[in-house]
C-alpha cells in the first residue's frame, strides 16, 4: 500500500508540473502578443510553482530507499552535561515539531522523560507523512550546540551534546517472532507530556528484551492495551534495525570498510556564541541564520545529505 501510495504521488506532481507548464506557455504566448501586467504575474507564479514541484520531485528521486517511504522513530536524548545537555533536547525537540507542523505531518509523543530542573532526560515520539523516514534519516548522529549557558551565573560558553536517533516505524508489514519468555513487562503511572490525561492510572507500559537489552517505553494512549501495542511496534522496529546493521556490517567487511560513530563526532554544530552559525559537517552546509534553523528550517540540510549520499553511492 506504500509503494502504490508513493507511486500514485508521483504520478499527480508529474500531473501537475505538466499543468503547470502548460498554463506558463499560454501565459507567454499572450504576453509576445500584448503587454498585461496580470497576465505576467500569473507567469511569474506558475514559474515559482514550477521550480517548487521540481524541488519535489528532485526530492522524490532522492528518497529511493526500500524503508524511506515508512513512518519514523525519533529519540533524542542527552550526552554528559546534566541540566544544560537536557535544555539541548528540549531546543532540539521544538526544532523538529517546527518541522514536522512546516511538513503537515502528524506525530505522537509516545516516551517523555522530564529532566530534574529543565529541559528533557529523553525523548521518543512517531512521525507519519510523506517519506517521513527517508527525510528524517538525515537527522541520526550527534548535535552539537555552543552558547552562553543560561544555568550558569558566570555566563561562560558551554558546550553540549545530544544524540538523535531515527529508525523506520514498522507498523503491520514485518514478520519478526519474538519470544514471549524474552520480554519483561512493567506498567507504571504516565507522566510529562503526553501523558496527563492517563496519570492517574499504571496504563503506561515498559518493555525490555532481555537478549538484546533494548528497552522502550509508551505513555501516550488512553489504555495500557494499547500503550503495549505502541510499545511493541517500536521494540519490533529496533529489532528489525539491529538485523538489517547485522546485514549491513557484513557487506561493510566484506568490502574492507567500518564506519563507526563515536560520540564526540558530531554531524552537526550549532554555534550560538561568539558568532552565530549552524554547520553540517558531512555536507559542508552552513547556515547564519540560527533562529530559522532552531524553528525547524532544516531542509536545506536534509537535501543536501541526500544528494551527498546518491553522489556517495
Amino acid at each position: 500500500m506504500q509503494k502504490i501510495e508513493k507511486i500514485k504521488n508521483l504520478i499527480e506532481l508529474f500531473h501537475d508540473i505538466e499543468d503547470k507548464i502548460e498554463n506558463a506557455k499560454i501565459a507567454l504566448e499572450i504576453l509576445n502578443q500584448e503587454s498585461d501586467s496580470s497576465i505576467t504575474k500569473e507567469l511569474d507564479n506558475n514559474i515559482k510553482d514550477i521550480q517548487a514541484l521540481l524541488d519535489d520531485l528532485e526530492e522524490s528521486t532522492l528518497l529511493n530507499g526500500p524503508y524511506d517511504s515508512y513512518p519514523a522513530i525519533l529519540n533524542i536524548h542527552p550526552g554528559a552535561g546534566g541540566t544544560e545537555s537536557h535544555d539541548w533536547v528540549d531546543m532540539l525537540l521544538r526544532m523538529y515539531l517546527r518541522w514536522i507542523e512546516n511538513k503537515k505531518f502528524k506525530y505522537r509523543i509516545t516516551d517523555y522523560l522530564p529532566g530534574e530542573e529543565a529541559g528533557i532526560k529523553n525523548v521518543t515520539l512517531t512521525i507519519h507523512g510523506l517519506n517521513a523516514y527517508g527525510l528524517l534519516k538525515s537527522e541520526k548522529g550527534i548535535h552539537r550546540l555552543v552558547r552562553i549557558s543560561p544555568f550558569d551565573s558566570s555566563k561562560r560558553r558551554h558546550t553540549s551534546f545530544a544524540a538523535v536517533d531515527v529508525i523506520p516505524l514498522f507498523e503491520d508489514d514485518i514478520e519478526l517472532e519474538i519470544n514471549k519468555e524474552d520480554l519483561r513487562i512493567d506498567t507504571y503511572r504516565s507522566s510529562g507530556a503526553g501523558g496527563q490525561h492517563v496519570n492517574v492510572t499504571d496504563s503506561a507500559v515498559r518493555i525490555t528484551h532481555i537478549p538484546t537489552g533494548i528497552v522502550v517505553s509508551c505513555q501516550d494512549e488512553r489504555s495500557q492495551i494499547m500503550n503495549r501495542d505502541t510499545a511493541m511496534k517500536i521494540l519490533k522496529s529496533k529489532l528489525f534495525e539491529i538485523e538489517l546493521k547485522k546485514k549491513m556490517d557484513e557487506l561493510e567487511n566484506i568490502r574492507g570498510e567500518k564506519k563507526d560513530i563515536g560520540w564526540g563526532s558530531q554531524i552537526r554544530s550549532y554555534v550560538l556564541q561568539p558568532y552565530q552559525m549552524i554547520k553540517d559537517h558531512r555536507t559542508n552546509v552552513e547556515v547564519g541564520d540560527v533562529n530559522s534553523v532552531l524553528n525547524g528550517d532544516i531542509d536545506i540540510f536534509i537535501k543536501a545529505f541526500l544528494k551527498n549520499n546518491v553522489k556517495n553511492n
